[in-house]
């Protein structure tokens, strides 16, 4: 039986939490990680999502941040939870990983950097160095492994509407690039580029200047499975559809499909 896996940014999940049970419930079998929920786990409206038959797990920042997995109900509780990169002192709520059965599932909201040169952009780098060696452990634990999330990075200039306009800055530079590259060679692949996808393909939009209108994105919202579950993927794309609803994210979901048995109880 397939299933898929999720990731979201979906900028306040108190704001969104209707929009995302709506996604969910065309696609009920679905792992889905979000980022930014601008909310501490006790603020989650954990009822809704029950009664839409999912359960949360949650590392949640009052603001700013956060992250969490939504599960449907029938799958094994996780364990082996882990909520920040290990050894790596920082307050920020960005990571959250847990095990799904045999499936090992991280959630990441990368660090956005703010500008190249500035020390926001300094802590970005050393975050992905820390995450880069975090995950060299996670691979080698972990045949099925899936790494996703709000990267803040466009891998490639064919992920940028305007790779002129873009080059050299925060979310395209050259040492961001590399930081991912790094990662992604421990043995990572990129769902999305499995398959064919249609050009200018993004999944984050500006809300300025009719960004969205104009196709103006990048695509910074990655899935990067370990070989195992590459071998798996059947189809992965980003659903622009809620970037069109009212009140949207400023991104839309990417997923992929996985021809396996769901993580079941």
């Amino acid at each position: 039986m397939m299933f898929e896996v999720a990731s979201w940014n979906v900028n306040s999940l108190k704001v969104r939490l209707p929009q995302v049970l709506d996604w969910l419930s065309k696609r009920p079998a679905t792992l889905l990680g979000l980022q930014e929920l601008k909310q501490v786990n006790e603020a989650v409206d954990i009822e809704k999502i029950e009664q839409a038959g999912y359960r949360i797990l949650a590392n949640g920042q009052k603001t700013y941040n956060g992250v969490a997995w939504i599960y449907p109900q029938n799958w094994s509780e996780p364990t082996d939870v882990i909520t920040d990169i290990p050894g790596f002192d920082d307050p920020q709520r960005r990571v959250l990983a847990a095990s799904f059965g045999s499936l090992r599932a991280i959630n990441l909201y990368v660090v956005n950097g703010e500008a190249v040169g500035s020390e926001k952009f300094e802590y970005k780098l050393a975050w992905l160095n820390a995450l880069h060696d975090w995950l060299a452990s996670e691979i080698a634990a972990h045949e099925q492994l899936v790494v996703l999330g709000d990267f803040n990075i466009a891998p490639e200039d064919r992920d940028v509407h305007d790779p002129q306009a873009w080059a050299g800055k925060v979310l395209c530079s050259e040492p961001e690039r590399n930081a991912l590259e790094k990662i992604i060679a421990l043995g990572l692949v990129d769902s999305f580029r499995l398959f064919e996808q249609p050009e200018q393909s993004f999944s984050w939009w500006d809300y300025r200047a009719a960004a969205f209108r104009r196709n103006h994105g990048l695509r910074i919202d990655l899935i990067l499975l370990s070989q195992t579950l590459a071998k798996k993927a059947t189809a992965a794309g980003i659903d622009i559809e809620p970037r069109q609803w009212p009140r949207p994210s400023d991104h839309a979901p990417a997923w992929v499909e996985l021809n396996q048995a769901q993580p079941a109880a």
